[in-house]
């Protein structure tokens, strides 16, 4: 609907901003009047019975209209280039690598130093992990913010990171960093002010003067880390209330009930836009709606306001695109791209954290039935929308998947979940896993996992066993990350996995990090054991450039852009699991053996889906296959995977 108040507003704001709306600015005008309506309505959705939601709405209005004036000519150029190739994101050119600049390498002014080790590989997306400032032994590294617009010290200078973000850009290298909405540091200035008695900032919180309403939360919101920080409330000496600290109490929760909390937060998105940002990391969005009586999780609200900010994002800054870091089940995972009207217009990609999951379910067991059991929510994925795959990353491994789809499997799950808590942290006899527990809840004994891939695939035991064992940790590593690679979706390599670091140690006498055992999985690099890596026949070459190979496999076959076009495979044998991804030009059989045996595969497995082929060439290993008999068998030796065309 036309609504011509609304639109004459936006008209005057351009013009008062001395914006060429007939001219240079066109498409930026378009885009404001073609999704005006829509941004209203998601806005009065959450703050239209507020008395001063007029207010606040016009105060969004010319936001959107200086974040975009303020846009570099050369990101406005870019952002036309992604809207011409749609779902940029979704490319099988893109590879990724998670990383902390300070533990990866030293400084943001050195890190331009290690792009070539980076491009070498094949990466060309880095996610750099939080490096705002946040004060240390308080920082849930990285998440819990002070200021959103400085860098920490302890990673450089701002304009450190404009030139990284400069030379990344010139190497055509993608850009991730996090923004995180739910709380802020309480020496953020806000709680500052809150703590010193400003009302208005204390209303940029939730804060209390007793323990009445804070109880009536805590009846029903799950405690995140219930050995380090029970509850969700922490009181607050300078001010004599309680302040929702819903993660870590040195984190104070943000009440997104207040308008001025979503355009502040807003502001800081755009800043961190107008850097050059190419996807914007958004941790916890299913936390940021809070309501008595419930979890305060997934709320709609929550969808709405992300959906919201979806919208002024693709208005001012269309070629930034959205991650929700929602580690949740797959029903709920779904929710985040968007649903009904807003399919595909909410964020635009996701973490598949629960195939990740699978994976070191099916390592474990030998079985993928679990993992197939899975799938069929997963794939409702909305087309135009990606998942970032991956077998590790900075933080722990939950097993979050459905109770259902294990018992649809035939296990138990209480005894499935402990065999598998057993086993990564090394305490089921003979396990060759090398992990921990993390965050164990002494009520319900839930717990998570921590290790790095290569202690969690047993190289950290082998090394001290023999090289038959190497082997078989190795192998299980290129299992992994092959299955991560070809699923679809940008794979995100967590750094040092590439050359098989083990778990580190060291965060033991790191008095601000020995409470949490994450760090193990977060080395500090050592560049001469990367530069291992050149070294024929060491364990860092064989699993560089093995993971090289996958990258350059991935890149070389357009089949593997996600376009929606993953079929799995029905489970000729519970060790294997399979799917094909195709497109109108090719078909690929990706295969993937779970088990410390050889499995055999009926010859059928490649004729059910109407084809009837004669001979399959290997893209990994480069071999040819005669295909059989559907009573005759292909055989795949313990964690080897394949990708098969038909010849």
């Amino acid at each position: 609907m036309y609504q011509y108040l609304l639109h004459q507003k936006i008209k005057k704001n351009c013009n008062e901003q001395l914006l060429d709306i007939a001219g240079v600015d066109h498409p930026f005008y378009i885009r404001f009047i073609a999704n005006a309506n829509t941004l209203q309505d998601l806005f009065n959705a959450i703050y239209g019975n507020q008395k001063n939601a007029t207010q606040h709405f016009d105060a969004l209005l010319v936001l959107i209209i200086e974040s975009y004036k303020q846009r570099k000519p050369v990101f406005r150029k870019k952002d036309q280039l992604k809207e011409q190739q749609a779902a940029w994101f979704t490319s099988n050119q893109i590879a990724g690598m998670s990383l902390y600049v300070d533990r990866f390498a030293g400084s943001l002014k050195n890190m331009p130093n290690q792009l070539p080790y980076l491009q070498e590989l094949g990466v060309n997306f880095l996610h750099l992990m939080p490096l705002f400032e946040s004060p240390e032994g308080e920082s849930d590294g990285g998440y819990a913010v002070s200021d959103f617009r400085k860098i920490d010290t302890r990673f450089g200078t701002l304009n450190e990171f404009k030139i990284l973000q400069e030379k990344m850009q010139a190497a055509g290298m993608y850009l991730m960093i996090d923004i995180v909405l739910n709380h802020t540091s309480h020496h953020h200035e806000w709680a500052l002010k809150a703590k010193a008695g400003d009302k208005k900032f204390q209303d940029y919180y939730y804060m209390y003067d007793s323990r009445e309403i804070p109880d009536q939360f805590d009846a029903t919101m799950p405690e995140i880390f219930p050995e380090s920080s029970p509850g969700s409330f922490t009181y607050v000496p300078e001010c004599n209330k309680w302040a929702m600290t819903v993660f870590h109490q040195y984190q104070w929760d943000l009440n997104y009930t207040n308008p001025a909390v979503f355009n502040a937060m807003l502001s800081n998105i755009f800043f961190y836009a107008n850097l050059g940002v190419d996807i914007l990391r958004i941790d916890a969005p299913a936390f940021i709606w809070k309501q008595l009586g419930t979890t305060c999780q997934n709320l709609p609200q929550a969808h709405t306001l992300l959906r919201l900010i979806k919208q002024c994002v693709h208005i001012a800054t269309p070629g930034m695109a959205l991650l929700g870091e929602a580690i949740v089940a797959p029903k709920e995972i779904m929710k985040y791209f968007g649903t009904d009207a807003f399919t595909a217009k909410e964020c635009d990609v996701a973490y598949n954290a629960t195939q990740m999951a699978l994976q070191w379910d099916a390592l474990a067991t030998g079985d993928t039935r679990v993992m197939l059991a899975a799938q069929h929510e997963l794939l409702q994925k909305p087309f135009g929308t990606t998942w970032i795959t991956y077998t590790r990353c900075h933080d722990d491994i939950g097993l979050g998947y459905d109770d259902s789809m294990i018992a649809a499997a035939g296990f138990n799950a209480y005894e499935h979940r402990k065999f598998l808590k057993e086993y990564y942290s090394g305490s089921f006899h003979n396990s060759p896993a090398t992990g921990a527990l993390f965050s164990v809840n002494p009520k319900t004994q839930d717990a998570r996992i921590s290790g790095s891939l290569a202690s969690l695939c047993g190289l950290e035991k082998a090394l001290s066993v023999d090289a038959a064992a190497i082997d078989t940790a190795i192998a299980k590593i290129i299992l992994m990350q092959a299955q991560s690679m070809f699923l679809g979706g940008i794979p995100m390599l967590f750094y040092g996995d590439e050359v098989g670091y083990t778990n580190d140690y060291s965060y033991l006498n790191d008095a601000g990090k020995s409470y949490d055992n994450r760090w193990m999985h977060r080395p500090i690099i050592n560049w001469e054991k990367n530069a291992l890596a050149k070294q024929k026949d060491s364990i860092e070459h064989r699993i560089f450039s093995a993971t090289q190979k996958l990258i350059q496999l991935r890149k070389s076959l357009d089949v593997f852009t996600d376009n929606k076009n993953l079929t799995w495979l029905s489970p000729h044998n519970i060790h294997v699991a399979g799917f094909i991804r195709a497109n109108e030009n090719k078909k690929l059989y990706c295969l993937f053996n779970f088990n410390h045996k050889a499995a055999y595969i009926t010859w059928f497995l490649f004729k059910e889906h109407g084809l009837a082929p004669t001979e399959l060439v290997d893209h990994w290993s480069g071999k040819k296959q005669k295909v059989g008999s559907d009573h005759e068998y292909l055989i795949m030796e313990p964690y080897q995977f394949a990708v098969f065309e038909i010849n």
